[in-house]
């Protein structure tokens, strides 16, 4: 076991996720290191021990989380996966954790391990609609009060469901529901170039 940084080698990877598997083989599902990163599969129930294990380890000493989000697979019956970025400053490592989960689970919080995830959590509940448990003020935090819907959901509609315009009237701003819905939208991708009636200086040497 070194003390001093590591590179962040393929090989070193390899053998961190060895290390992991052997030591918490009830967590991984599964791993692989891909362009010299280290991800790893990991159950949704053990998913808090994991995290805690990965920080306090001293092989690992993954102290820093990145940034958490999620992907939808709506095809999927495990239709979001969470994702999951932490850096090891002691051994310059970094790993990414990836958990399925369906629509319906409710994913174990991990801000007593991370108070950072506090936020994060907050933005993957507002934007997919995953729920947290054990989250302190589990709340929206990038959209409006009463806004529906979430809209990283790959069935989210381009134009959402409502929009927000001032009123000169009313003299505030007024919410109404979006009149044109997306499969109505025309998009034209023509050149403004293409089909003129007239012809512009040097067109005649095409």
């Amino acid at each position: 076991m070194l003390d001093t940084p590591d590179d962040a080698t393929p090989d070193a990877m390899t053998e961190l996720g060895q290390h992991i598997e052997s030591l918490r083989p009830d967590c991984v599902l599964s791993w692989e290191v891909i362009h010299g990163e280290l991800t790893m599969t990991v159950s949704l129930s053990s998913l808090r021990s994991f995290v805690e294990f990965l920080k306090t380890d001293r092989t690992c000493r993954f102290t820093t989380l990145v940034d958490i989000t999620a992907v939808d697979y709506p095809a999927r019956e495990a239709r979001f996966d969470l994702v999951y970025h932490f850096l090891s400053m002691y051994r310059n490592h970094r790993i990414r954790l990836r958990v399925p989960a369906r629509e319906d689970d409710i994913v174990p919080s991990i801000t007593e391990v991370h108070p950072s995830a506090n936020w994060f959590e907050r933005e993957v509940f507002d934007m997919f609609g995953l729920l947290f448990s054990g989250h302190p003020d589990l709340r929206r935090i990038l959209t409006d009060y009463g806004f529906r819907g979430y809209p990283l959901r790959k069935d989210f509609p381009t134009t959402g469901y409502t929009e927000v315009r001032y009123d000169d009237v009313q003299k505030r701003v007024v919410y109404e529901p979006v009149s044109l819905v997306q499969e109505y939208r025309q998009f034209d991708f023509m050149s403004p170039w293409e089909g003129a009636k007239y012809v512009l200086p040097g067109d005649e040497k095409g």
